[in-house]
């Protein structure tokens, strides 16, 4: 074998063709003197607004397809910015990871519920309404959700649409079936599939309704933020480590990626989170670059 492809292979990281997407230079518009800090989140919601997640002053920012900025919310009561997604009914989930809580605000910015312990003591793998250090959260189309918690306790867990425990996946940190070493995203697709970046065992694991594995995904790199395009039927991942982001089939194949290291626009430095529009436009969030970079498909 050749000597650089084995060396591609044993790091977990698949060869595969260049996806064909283009920068859109200067997408985000944002005011004079304002900036994005360390960038954790992005997300999409119905009408293709991009919600905006990060580590500085207005730490939720809402724009337009176009890049140009409708809301920000100076006073968000979180820590430090992780995960954020927008449920079906168009409400904005937060993850606050150093806060070890999720919270629900409607698109105006109302707080209206809250999971966790807000800043206080983090729960453990056998608690079931409060964790520690959660990074991602996804919903099923009745509003039921899933939270990945996340850098110390090692599991996903489901609650119902008004907030109501109801399973968990996983609770053993380690390496084997089931296990994970930070669940750092989870995302779900049309058949109610729960799929869990397991950052630091370079897997995805996929997991049936019911919380039974079923799939085991590596040579993806090291999963970070998931995307599922239902128009097509593949998983976007954000491989952080290796500064790309990469397409996969319902196979677990890669079928191809984009990215590399680099301050310049059009590459990455820890490339976290992502989401896609109804166009199949990726914007992608970076925490060391402070930045959302979208990217159009060439036709």
């Amino acid at each position: 074998m050749n000597r650089l492809l084995f060396l591609i292979l044993s790091l977990g990281v698949a060869y595969a063709q260049t996806l064909p997407v283009q920068l859109v230079n200067d997408w985000a518009k944002l005011p004079p003197g304002v900036n994005f800090g360390e960038t954790s989140g992005v997300a999409v919601d119905k009408d293709d607004n991009v919600w905006v997640f990060h580590r500085g002053k207005s730490p939720v920012m809402k724009f337009d397809r176009t890049g140009k900025l409708l809301a920000s919310w100076p006073d968000v009561p979180i820590k430090s910015s992780h995960g954020i997604k927008i449920d079906p009914e168009g409400n904005v989930w937060t993850v606050d990871v150093v806060g070890h809580s999720v919270k629900k605000f409607s698109n105006t910015g109302k707080l209206l519920m809250q999971i966790g312990n807000a800043g206080g003591a983090p729960g453990t793998n056998s608690t079931k309404d409060s964790f520690n250090r959660p990074t991602g959260v996804a919903f099923l189309p009745n509003g039921d959700f899933f939270v990945s918690d996340g850098y110390e306790n090692s599991r996903v867990v489901k609650f119902s649409k008004d907030g109501e425990f109801m399973m968990q996946i996983g609770g053993v940190r380690g390496k084997g079936p089931g296990e994970f070493d930070i669940a750092h995203d989870v995302a779900l697709d049309e058949k109610g599939r729960i799929y869990v970046a397991d950052r630091e065992n370079y897997r995805v694991q996929i997991f049936d309704p019911a919380g039974k594995l079923v799939q085991t995904w590596d040579k993806i790199g090291s999963p970070w933020g998931l995307a599922y395009s239902e128009k097509d039927g593949m998983m976007f991942i954000c491989d952080g480590y290796n500064n790309r982001i990469v397409k996969v089939n319902r196979e677990g194949q890669v079928v191809g990626s984009y990215g590399k290291y680099g301050k310049i626009p059009g590459r990455f430095d820890f490339v976290h989170h992502m989401a896609i529009d109804s166009k199949g436009a990726i914007y992608a969030a970076e925490i060391k670059n402070w930045r959302v970079q979208k990217f159009a498909w060439q036709n």
